[in-house]
This record gives structure tokens, sequence and C-alpha cells, in this order.
């Protein structure tokens, strides 16, 4: 069975350029920008790692989404609906990357699962 770790950190941002330049001077984080995606990442070495999201209708400023480690999203899922959750998201493809989800908790939190491509 897979961790449950926290795998991947997404920060709201008006602008990926500027918020990776000031984490990457903060802290001395690596950015990494995939042109094919549109998506800039960072990695934190030590933790997991994420990226800036850019600010939308639905993404605002201090909506910090984090993604957790998952063997079965879809069973994940369904579990989150019996304890009152509901799905925000379903079990979608990032392509050459791997699958994620995500749901709402009972008080209306937005968290992510994820499985890569090849899970440890």
């Amino acid at each position: 069975m897979t961790k449950r770790n926290i795998v991947h950190i997404e920060i709201p941002t008006r602008e990926a350029k500027e918020s990776a330049a000031f984490y990457e001077k903060l802290f001395g984080w690596h950015i990494v920008r995939d042109e094919e995606m549109d998506y800039t990442m960072f990695d934190a070495h030590e933790g997991p790692g994420g990226g800036f999201m850019p600010l939308s209708e639905n993404i605002a400023v201090g909506d910090v989404l984090f993604y957790v480690n998952s063997d079965d999203i879809e069973a994940d899922l369904q579990r989150v609906v019996e304890l009152g959750g509901e799905i925000a998201m379903p079990k979608t493809e990032i392509p050459n990357t791997g699958w994620f989800g995500m749901f709402k908790d009972q008080t209306g939190n937005i968290v992510g699962l994820y499985t890569g491509m090849n899970p440890e």
C-alpha cells in the first residue's frame, strides 16, 4: 500500500514567473517550466514539490491545494462519498505523468489525490 504522503502542492498566483522567482529566491527551490502543459513547477528538495496555478473564477488567493498519494483514486473517491464528502473531479489522466482526482471534504475544502505512472 502506498504511503498517504502529501506529494504535490499547488499555490495560486497572478503570474507564475513572478511567483517562481519569489520562491526560488526565498527558499532556493528549483523551478521547472513545462511549456507543453503550460505549467510552472517547483522542487522543494526534501519535501513535496508543486506548482503555480493561475488565479481564475474557480481558484482564488489562499486556495492552496495539496495532493495525497493514492493506490486507487476511484476507490478513494467512493470512500469520500461514503464519509459525507463529494467528488470535485473524477480520476483524470495527466499525460505522461499519472492520474489525479479531487474531492471536497465535509467542510468544503478541496483535496487532490494522485497516482504516478510508475508508482513505487
